[in-house]
């Protein structure tokens, strides 16, 4: 069973995305939403910095208009069936929380504030699974557009991913997983 929630260690054995196009309604009501927010907060974060901020995208139109005003200023050659697939990328799920990587001037590396960033993002993953919703975490190119960031409200920052929640329209299946006598080193 994939992301099974019997017990902590069983949920982090099974964990398993689900394609955020599959991801249907329903998604966490808003108190269910703050309550997985609250979870994503609680990373690693030397120096208690709170180096990134997580972006609840109520309004998904005004999101797939500043991707398609950024991307456009990028690549003003797109055609249409380019610029139909980032709108589509804004209107998956039925929630949608962007995780925006805030570097702050400190003696802590800013790597390892990124690697908070990302630490958030996949509690925020976690949690989302663990409160019986499945979740999606994408970059893509809206991602790395010039401005995005800024375009969600957090000057200065990085988009870390886009995470989609909501409930699965279809069954998750595994994907293959690496070799651990592969990527496990003894020193």
């Amino acid at each position: 069973m994939l992301n099974d929630s019997s017990s902590p260690l069983r949920l982090l054995l099974t964990r398993r995305s689900a394609k955020a196009r599959d991801l249907g309604a329903p998604g966490p009501d808003p108190a269910t939403l703050d309550t997985l927010l609250a979870a994503a907060m609680r990373v690693p974060d030397h120096g208690k910095l709170a180096p990134w901020r997580l972006v609840v995208v109520e309004d998904r139109e005004r999101l797939a208009d500043a991707i398609l005003r950024l991307y456009r200023a990028e690549r003003p050659e797109a055609g249409r069936l380019e610029l139909k697939a980032l709108s589509d990328f804004a209107h998956q799920a039925p929630c949608l929380v962007a995780v925006v990587s805030l570097v702050k001037d400190s003696h802590i590396p800013a790597w390892e504030q990124q690697l908070s960033a990302g630490a958030a993002t996949a509690h925020l993953m976690l949690a989302a699974h663990a409160a019986g919703f499945a979740a999606n975490w994408l970059t893509g190119p809206a991602a790395y557009l010039p401005g995005m960031a800024e375009a969600l409200g957090v000057p200065g920052g990085r988009i870390a991913g886009f995470v989609f929640i909501g409930t699965p329209s279809r069954p998750l299946e595994e994907r293959p997983r690496p070799d651990p006598a592969e990527v496990v080193l003894r020193l």
